[in-house]
């Protein structure tokens, strides 16, 4: 089910690139954001640990940092992966899908909350050959307080931010999200603190 869900995702990409194509340069040429000021060691959120049982061979540890080149082409790029995935995953909470009140996981059944989603962009980013590096899960609150994921993407020109609630590539600092805690770019099994909120949602649902 899950190479039918991607590969419904690649054709609406393909189907979408026109458009984006004479949006994308124009845009990253203005596109500029700030860099995320990250800090200390953290806990790592369980629902990554759960995962990373299932899918041992996603959850490698430390690499080499790298920072994706934000070209026009490579905007487009991530803006047509960012839309196509939150058009074609159906959100529905972890507690409808699976009765349990956090799993991350791929969106294999074509239904996810806010982490399946953020699995997804990353993988077909990887799969487009952007530094799994730069490509950085985090969790946010959102305007109401409650726990939320996000796909961080870091870049030359700053960090910007893949959201389901949000087809755009903004920057991180035009989010209303507060930043609690993401994967350090160093090694995706260490996390590392945002802002004030050391310990941050246990769900992140959305």
């Amino acid at each position: 089910m899950f190479a039918k869900v991607a590969r419904f995702i690649t054709t609406a990409i393909a189907i979408a690139s026109v458009t984006v194509t004479l949006q994308a340069p124009a845009q990253a040429q203005a596109l500029k954001a700030t860099y995320i000021n990250v800090g200390d060691r953290t806990l790592v959120p369980y629902g990554w640990l759960e995962f990373c049982n299932r899918y041992q061979g996603e959850c490698v540890g430390a690499g080499t940092a790298a920072d994706i080149d934000l070209t026009p082409a490579n905007y487009r790029r991530i803006s047509q992966v960012n839309r196509r995935v939150n058009l074609a995953i159906v959100a529905r909470s972890d507690q409808e899908q699976w009765g349990v009140v956090d799993r991350w996981d791929h969106p294999s059944t074509g239904q996810g909350d806010c982490e399946d989603y953020v699995m997804m962009k990353r993988r077909l980013l990887m799969e487009e050959g952007f530094p799994r590096s730069s490509l950085l899960i985090t969790v946010v609150r959102d305007e109401r307080g409650d726990g939320h994921a996000v796909l961080t993407v870091k870049t030359n020109k700053g960090e910007f931010v893949l959201d389901n609630l949000r087809d755009g590539v903004k920057p991180w600092s035009e989010s209303p999200y507060r930043f609690v805690k993401r994967q350090s770019q160093q090694d995706q099994n260490v996390w590392v603190d945002i802002g004030d909120f050391a310990t941050g949602p246990r769900v992140a649902a959305r």
